[in-house]
This record gives structure tokens, C-alpha cells and sequence, in this order.
């Protein structure tokens, strides 16, 4: 396994970068995230968050229970802003907005969007043409539900491409990447990015511009 990239190291915590593919925990006799982390770095560790096995990008990993608590907080609180990238047709019943809508168990491990609002799942996006049919997405969700990005965008007739189990076109990856975040921990602010490294249409000159041209989102004028 190549090693894993660590984005910045504080003294409470870490930001790493998990590959697409790579389970967040061990499954059967593969290695997970974590415990290659781990293996990495020689010490113990507390994942604040976690990405889905076809998601790469940012992850924040504490060095402490206490440094782990308090982040685990800001989460809570919905203090962290975390922005994402994604690839999808351009069947897309809008090209950009906020998307509402509690959440349910659907079959095979998949969820579904409600139209009820009793704790519903959040998110505000944009979309750009990149050609031959696709559409690049940048994501801001306000909540942190299950599956949350997946579901919006297969609720919006356009499922991420490669992402299979809501019927997403076959290719060499899921086109979902955790891209930025930004928060404020003992009364410092940090912001940190990473555009994707993997994956033939996030390689594209067209894609790599409009990263480009999105290397601020925090400072956007997100949809209402």
C-alpha cells in the first residue's frame, strides 16, 4: 500500500487523505484506513469522521480522546464547513440549489431522499458543463447523514458516475472527493484543500480548471 498522505499535522490532530477504494475500517483480511494509519505513524489514534470506502479526500484524525471529543463537537454543532466534488450526469433535474429531505434505509444497504422534514439531510451545490454529458458538482452539506451526497444527486435523477449501487454509470472510480474543509479549534482558523489526484475525468483539463476557479469555496455566494 502507498503511503498515506498526510495534508497537515497540529499537535491535537492530524489531516490526512484517504484514496478512493480503501475502506475506512478493516474489512476481513484488508487493512482499513485507520489501522495502515496507524501502522504509518506508530501511535494511537481517534478518527473524528469517516469517508465512505469509494469517497476520497480529507479526513481529520485526533492524536488524543480529548483532542478527539472537542472536534467531535464542532461537528455536532455543525462548526466545520466541508465542501465536496463530484462528477455526474447532466440529466440533473437542477443545476444548482438546496436540496432538503429526511432520510431512510432503502434495500441493499442503500438510502433513500423523504419529502417529510423531520430531521432532514441538507445540501447546497453548484454545477458546471465539462462536456460529453457530464456535469462537475460542488457540494456544501449543512448535515452529515449516511451516504447523504450520494442520495442527493441520485434524488436529482443524476447518480455520481461510478457510483454503482445507486446506479451510476460504470468508470474507474466513484467520482466523489471530500475536497475542503474549514474550521476554527482553540480559537485558530484553518482551511485546507485538496483537489483529486486519481481518476480519468478528474484529470481532464476542463475539470482541473474549474478546481481551479473553486480553490476559495468558503467565499461563494451559496444558493439559499
Amino acid at each position: 500500500m502507498t503511503k498515506l498522505s498526510i495534508i497537515h499535522e497540529h499537535q491535537d490532530w492530524w489531516l490526512c487523505h484517504k484514496p478512493a477504494g480503501l475502506g475506512f475500517h478493516d474489512e476481513d483480511d484488508e487493512l482499513g484506513f485507520i489501522s495502515l494509519l496507524r501502522n504509518q505513524l506508530g501511535c494511537d489514534m481517534w478518527p473524528v469522521h469517516r469517508l465512505d470506502k469509494l469517497t476520497s479526500g480529507l479526513i481529520l484524525v485526533a492524536k488524543s480522546k480529548l483532542s478527539c471529543s472537542r472536534l467531535c463537537q464542532l461537528f455536532s454543532d455543525r462548526e466545520v464547513e466541508k465542501y465536496y466534488l463530484a462528477i455526474a450526469p447532466s440529466s440533473m433535474k437542477k443545476k444548482q440549489g438546496k436540496v432538503s429531505g429526511d432520510m431512510a434505509k432503502s434495500r441493499r444497504g442503500s438510502y433513500k431522499l423523504l419529502k417529510s422534514l423531520e430531521n432532514p439531510a441538507i445540501t447546497q451545490f453548484f454545477s458546471i458543463s465539462i462536456g460529453e454529458g457530464l456535469r462537475l458538482c460542488l457540494l456544501k452539506p449543512k448535515t452529515g447523514k449516511t451516504h447523504q451526497l450520494r442520495v442527493v444527486l441520485k434524488s436529482l435523477g443524476a447518480a455520481i458516475i461510478g457510483d454503482e449501487l445507486y446506479g451510476g454509470i460504470q468508470n474507474d472510480r466513484m467520482y466523489l472527493h471530500a475536497y475542503a474543509i474549514r474550521f476554527t479549534y482553540e480559537q485558530t482558523a484553518y482551511e485546507f484543500l485538496t483537489p483529486p489526484d486519481d481518476g480519468t475525468l478528474f484529470a481532464s483539463p476542463t475539470v482541473t480548471q474549474q478546481v481551479l476557479e473553486w480553490s476559495q469555496p468558503w467565499d461563494l455566494n451559496w444558493p439559499a
